[in-house]
């Protein structure tokens, strides 16, 4: 409960701080907009000509798109306004002061600030994701496992992206090291299975680009992964970025050494 006071804090702040730039918002629902518009017609172009890519349907694509656009509304709305700041904190010493802090670290670097101009990715994925639902003829079940899956996936992309975070603290002029993730993450835009053999295997097995966007995509259509199976490899990912983390930790020599 503690930390649940301090995450409404910091959400109470980081709001109040970004609404005197009310603009923003629209500014920012529009790109995301523009961008969806953009992936729209990308994916419109794979399926010229009765093309089915990997053996799925233009609806069924939909809900692929649907949850990449959820996870982009994650990563500007919490991760990135968060985790890209890792790299200055150990660069300014400002690590030092987060370390000092009555509350842990890790939880202190998440969730610090909250960025509202990424919930325009939020409600066009759901936006997204009711419109394919709708003509797919999903069940409210449906929705759930979709719903679950997706969480499963935001966990796992946290702890990446942490992960890649936590090296600045060794390698200190690592700049945009989670660019290069976010950069990955584009290939979600599409069901795993459009792409050649090889991509697919680097796209589950090193960077789980699969299992953010397909597998909830899978999970709603009645093809999903084993569930425990999914959870457990997301809680080993998640406790092996706290573990790292702590042990990054016992590199950093702070500002003043």
């Amino acid at each position: 409960m503690r930390y649940l006071r301090v995450f409404l804090l910091f959400l109470r702040l980081s709001l109040a701080a970004e609404m005197e730039y009310r603009l923003n918002f629209l500014l920012g629902l529009l790109s995301s907009f523009l961008t969806l518009l953009g992936a729209l017609f990308g994916l419109g172009l794979l399926y010229q000509g009765g093309y089915r890519p990997g053996g799925w349907a233009w609806e069924e694509a939909l809900l692929v798109l649907a949850a990449f656009t959820l996870l982009q509304g994650l990563a500007s709305t919490l991760l990135a306004p968060n985790l890209n700041k890792i790299v200055e904190h150990v660069q300014q010493g400002t690590l030092d002061f987060v370390l000092l802090k009555p509350v842990d670290p890790q939880f202190w670097l998440s969730l610090r600030a909250f960025s509202p101009w990424g919930l325009g990715d939020f409600l066009l994925g759901l936006g997204l994701l009711l419109w394919g639902g709708v003509r797919l003829g999903l069940a409210l079940g449906d929705y759930l496992l979709f719903a679950l899956y997706a969480a499963l996936g935001g966990v796992m992309l946290y702890s990446l992206w942490f992960l890649l975070a936590t090296t600045s603290i060794w390698f200190v002029k690592i700049y945009n090291v989670t660019e290069v993730l976010r950069g990955l993450l584009e290939a979600g835009r599409f069901p795993a299975s459009a792409y050649p053999a090889l991509y697919r295997v680097f796209f589950t097995f090193v960077v789980p680009v699969a299992f953010l966007t397909t597998v909830p995509a899978e999970a709603a259509l009645g093809r999903g992964q084993g569930l425990w199976g999914a959870a457990g490899a997301t809680l080993a990912l998640f406790l092996l970025s706290r573990g790292f983390f702590r042990l990054a930790l016992r590199s950093y020599t702070s500002a003043s050494s």
